[in-house]
């Protein structure tokens, strides 16, 4: 006899791109049932809601409806503190959307409130469940390429986001990087203590006049000499590059990009494969619901989910480390393991 595992009453709050995704792939689960979504554009709640079945609402009735279970808050980055307060007070496990805030200092108020409450809070750091990067990982802590002495991350974009995205971002290390930096404290297994950074404007004048920088690299090193190097850009000529390699002292692990096909020609000029995937909600579409089971899978086993709130609050520490880095030329000191 099997046992029915009870459903689980999702709100959504966000029905934008990411949105989107979350409410689509919790509508197609057994154990869950997405009952209602809220977005700041109407027509956008009703749409989402209507091909799923959820009701179109507003935030408040949401949070205040006793029978919703979980809240997913794929909302504006300025909105994500003040929502996840309000949704664990209401009794609600949260999962939230990078980054839960661009300030630190915000982010360790909003962990203190989720803490207090006793609900569960998951970051969606949705990488760390890619099928080959988590392969990666489980294969390193079972000691396959040895003791860790270099993680390489790799993460390119296609082509630069609109500037006035940028203007409101919080820049590229806090919005785009955010994502490598909690890759390299996953994969390191230590917790980096001092970070380097370089960034120019290379892809978009608009985006320097702006303040931000669209191409830039990040070195960071732990306490036992552990090294990280990071690479991001904002333009990649071939599509979405996303690549991880570790270096250790019994050899290497590495998890290439995902093409569109697998298939290959060979001719006299050599070989040649299809481009590789050109957009992160394609090339993470596996990412995002093996995200979700762990979040459902981790509510209902009463344990804490990870990526944490403390992850969270270490990227965003790590993310300022290297915007100051970049800034002034120097090497920033951190202390992860003290923050709180």
């Amino acid at each position: 006899m099997t046992t029915r595992v009870p459903t689980m009453r999702v709100g959504l709050l966000g029905a934008g791109r990411i949105g989107r995704i979350h409410g689509l792939n919790v509508a197609a689960r057994a154990d869950a049932e997405l009952v209602a979504v809220t977005d700041a554009v109407p027509a956008a709640a009703a749409a989402l809601a209507a091909e799923t079945g959820a009701k179109a609402t507003s935030t408040e009735a949401i949070l205040s409806d006793a029978g919703i279970d979980a809240i997913l808050i794929c909302t504006p980055t300025d909105t994500h503190a003040d929502l996840i307060e309000a949704a664990v007070s209401a009794g609600k496990a949260v999962f939230c959307e990078k980054p839960v805030d661009l300030d630190a200092a915000r982010i360790r108020r909003c962990l203190a409130t989720v803490e207090a409450s006793g609900r569960p809070l998951m970051i969606g750091f949705n990488r760390r469940f890619d099928p080959s990067f988590a392969a990666l990982e489980r294969r390193l802590r079972a000691g396959e390429a040895g003791a860790v002495e270099i993680v390489s991350v790799i993460s390119r974009d296609p082509s630069p986001p609109p500037v006035e995205y940028v203007k409101r971002s919080g820049g590229l290390f806090r919005d785009m990087m955010i994502h490598d930096f909690d890759m390299a404290r996953f994969l390191l297994a230590e917790e980096p203590v001092e970070v380097f950074a370089l960034g120019s404007a290379l892809v978009d004048p608009a985006i320097g006049k702006a303040g931000d920088v669209d191409t830039a690299a990040v070195l960071m090193k732990t306490a036992s000499g552990r090294i990280a190097q990071i690479s991001n850009s904002r333009r990649a000529t071939y599509g979405y590059d996303q690549r991880i390699e570790v270096h250790g002292s019994q050899g290497m692990l590495r998890a290439g990009n995902i093409h569109e096909t697998t298939v290959e020609s060979a001719t006299g000029n050599g070989f040649r494969a299809d481009p590789v995937q050109n957009f992160f909600l394609e090339r993470y579409a596996s990412a995002y619901r093996a995200e979700l089971d762990a979040f459902f899978t981790a509510c209902r086993g009463g344990v804490a989910p990870t990526p944490s709130g403390l992850d969270g609050l270490k990227a965003q520490i790590l993310a300022d480390a290297a915007t100051e880095s970049a800034r002034t030329g120097k090497p920033v000191m951190v202390d992860l393991e003290a923050a709180r």
